[in-house]
């Protein structure tokens, strides 16, 4: 009955909190912890045991370093375009020293190219007092489509060559036998000594320089001219009389007379018919080329109109016979 003993009327009683016995213990013993604390001594309280761990012998221990955070600097303004400007400067210098490698090159070539591209055709010896008149290279100036071509051309001119000179062989032992043909003779000389040069200054130059420059001009004058040529291998084969070729006709006409002269007059006859069939061969593939080209007459006629307009020769000549006109004019009135 003491619980119900108690005056509720009374005054209360102060009851402290901390008189507790529970909490009275553990604040002494937190009190004891931290009167008995040295901080030189007792490091094992506060800190975990280190742990009784060896090293291996053959690894080596780092000391570790703090981390060190990069710094990043903004160049200034003042910075950044003197950056900018001896960046240009740099590739200015770079630039003309390309250029001037470049003009020391190009001088190279066009010294180069004179002392290479001077005349080797006909291909005189040194000492002789003629000197080339032609400048010739099939690797160097034609392309490589068409070598094979200009250069069958260049054989074909040779054999004609070479079958002139036999025919006027052929008409020398004409004359020898008989000196009535002595006029076959005379003939066989001038053939040899015209026809030789004019073919190849003629056709074969002017084909050479159309593959070469891709000249429509030079492709209808090779045309007009060749076959100006192969009609007169047809006449040459054939082998008319007196007229300074040893043909068929004329070789067979020897047969009974003299056997040995009409021999080789066949074999010139024969000559000038290869000559024929080859020709006829040829200029049919460079009508095949041309026309692959894209050639027309119509170039032809504006490389002939700006070839003679821009000759230095012609235009003077047309201004002195315009100026001497107009002078006549003057007077006249």
């Amino acid at each position: 009955m003491s619980e119900f003993d108690a005056n509720p009327f009374a005054d209360p009683v102060d009851i402290n909190p901390f008189q507790d016995p529970s909490v009275t213990q553990l604040t002494n013993a937190n009190q004891q912890g931290i009167d008995d604390f040295n901080p030189f001594t007792e490091n094992s309280r506060l800190t975990p045991p280190i742990s009784d761990t060896k090293v291996p012998a053959g690894q080596k221990t780092t000391p570790s370093q703090p981390a060190i955070l990069p710094t990043t600097v903004e160049p200034s303004p003042q910075a950044t375009a003197t950056a900018a400007q001896l960046a240009l400067l740099r590739q200015q210098e770079e630039l003309e020293r390309k250029a001037a490698e470049l003009d020391r090159k190009e001088q190279e070539l066009k010294n180069e190219s004179y002392t290479s591209k001077r005349n080797n055709w006909p291909p005189f010896p040194s000492f002789c007092p003629i000197k080339p008149c032609f400048y010739q290279d099939f690797a160097a100036e034609i392309p490589s489509g068409f070598q094979r071509t200009v250069k069958m051309l260049y054989y074909l001119w040779m054999f004609h060559a070479v079958t002139l000179f036999l025919n006027l062989l052929a008409c020398l032992a004409e004359f020898i036998v008989d000196s009535k043909h002595g006029v076959d003779f005379g003939l066989a000389i001038l053939w040899f000594l015209l026809f030789t040069p004019c073919a190849f200054l003629c056709w074969y130059r002017p084909i050479y320089k159309a593959f070469r420059s891709d000249s429509s001009f030079n492709f209808f004058f090779f045309f007009f001219v060749f076959f100006c040529q192969i009609v007169l291998y047809i006449i040459q084969a054939v082998g008319i009389p007196n007229w300074g070729v040893s043909g068929w006709i004329a070789a067979l006409s020897w047969t009974k007379t003299n056997l040995a002269v009409a021999v080789v007059m066949m074999v010139v006859a024969v000559f000038f018919t290869v000559c024929a069939v080859l020709s006829l061969m040829l200029v049919q593939r460079v009508h095949s080329i041309f026309r692959s080209t894209g050639a027309s007459f119509q170039r032809a006629q504006e490389e002939f109109s700006h070839g003679v307009f821009s000759n230095t020769t012609v235009r003077s000549a047309a201004a002195t016979a315009a100026s001497a006109a107009a002078q006549n004019t003057f007077q006249g009135n």
